[in-house]
This record gives C-alpha cells, structure tokens and sequence, in this order.
C-alpha cells in the first residue's frame, strides 16, 4: 500500500492495483489528493478536515464518488450530496475502494469547556493504517501504521507521545501539523524518537512511503 500525505490532516491510500482511498480532504489540503479518486472517508465536520464546497465540486464532476462521514456530517454538511453519501458509526466496518474500514472512536476530543461536542470517528484501513481524526482513541485491534496528530488546539506533546504508547504501532507518521513551524515540526519528530520504539518519520506535503 502506498500512503501519500496532503497538507494538515488529508492522506491517500493506494493498493498496487490502482484503487485509491482519501481521508480527510479539509481546506487546507490539495485538491490534487482527490485525483482519480471515488471513495473518500470523513472523521468529522471541521473544515481543516472536510472541505463541503470541493466535495460537491467533485460529485458534480464524477457521479461514482462515494463518502463516509458520521452521521450529523451526512445529514447536515453533505446532506446535498444526496445517496453519494454513507453515515457511519463506532463499530460499522464497509468496504471503500476494496479496502475493509473499521469505524472507532466516536467522539471529538475536548478544547475546552466541553467544546466542540461533536462526533468524530476514526478508520482502521485494512487492520493496518490507523487515522483517528481529532481524538486519541485506542483502538482495540493491533495498528501496524499510525496516523498520530502532531498539534492542535486540543492537544499537547505528552498526550500525543502517550496516545503513540498505548496504540504500539510499528511505525508513525505525524498528521494535523499545518500549524507547526519547522523548528516545531523537528521537537516533536525529536521526542517521538526519543521517547517511543515506534519508527517515527516526518512527511512533507506530497511525500509518499509505501507501507
């Protein structure tokens, strides 16, 4: 499988056959992640995570697009989208671009105050990429590759390096870093290495690693 990441939070998947999975393609990430894409799945409904206008754009243009979302995401933000769109919960497992996804998680990790309160689910690809969205849930299944959030307003490092332990991967790659400077980018690739036995590696926009 190779995995290429997109600015912030946005990944794809493809097998060598071709098939091509996108997970999260927010405003902050490149249109060019959805190219020759048909199956895309959504943790949540926060624009660095879902970009509405752009999504349409694309169902308008390719009428075998197909999006998994929670359910207030489909109902509400994609509800224009029509049958194009699959709500999904904790515990469904459906099948996108020929790969097995496991829905987890369920809920967006607090800011403050209780805020967002809103749903947020994460995806087991293939019971080995892990994209938790804006939480640290730990799956129950082993995770061979992860997908750890880097920095957020909900999140400080030692949460991160904790979430990155209990889940052991064999190896991860930071997401949700577009408000990360260079130097901040090489503290957390820094303590990630020195703190943790999973194989840690920083990706650029547009890197790819086949895994």
């Amino acid at each position: 499988m190779k995995l290429t990441k997109f600015t912030h939070a946005c990944v794809r998947l493809e097998s060598d056959d071709g098939r091509a999975l996108v997970i999260d393609p927010g405003e902050w990430s490149e249109e060019a992640a959805l190219d020759g894409v048909r199956d895309v799945l959504v943790t949540h409904e926060h624009f660095d995570h879902l970009d509405v206008e752009f999504l349409t754009r694309v169902a308008a243009d390719n009428p075998r697009l197909h999006v998994w979302a929670p359910a207030p995401v489909a109902q509400n933000q994609l509800a224009g989208l029509g049958a194009a769109v699959t709500p999904v919960a904790p515990g469904d497992t459906v099948t996108a671009a020929g790969f097995a996804v496991q829905v987890v998680g369920g809920a967006h990790a607090e800011i403050y105050e209780g805020l967002p309160g809103c749903a947020n689910v994460g995806y087991v690809v293939d019971g080995a990429v892990y994209h938790p969205g804006d939480a640290l849930h730990v799956p129950d299944a082993p995770i061979d590759t992860l997908l750890v959030p880097a920095s957020a307003p909900w999140l400080k490092l030692a949460e991160a390096l904790d979430f990155v332990r209990a889940v052991k991967p064999r190896r991860a790659y930071p997401i949700h870093d577009a408000m990360l400077s260079v130097i901040g980018q090489q503290s957390v690739e820094r303590w990630m290495t020195a703190k943790g036995d999973t194989g840690y590696a920083w990706l650029g926009p547009g890197d790819a690693v086949t895994i």
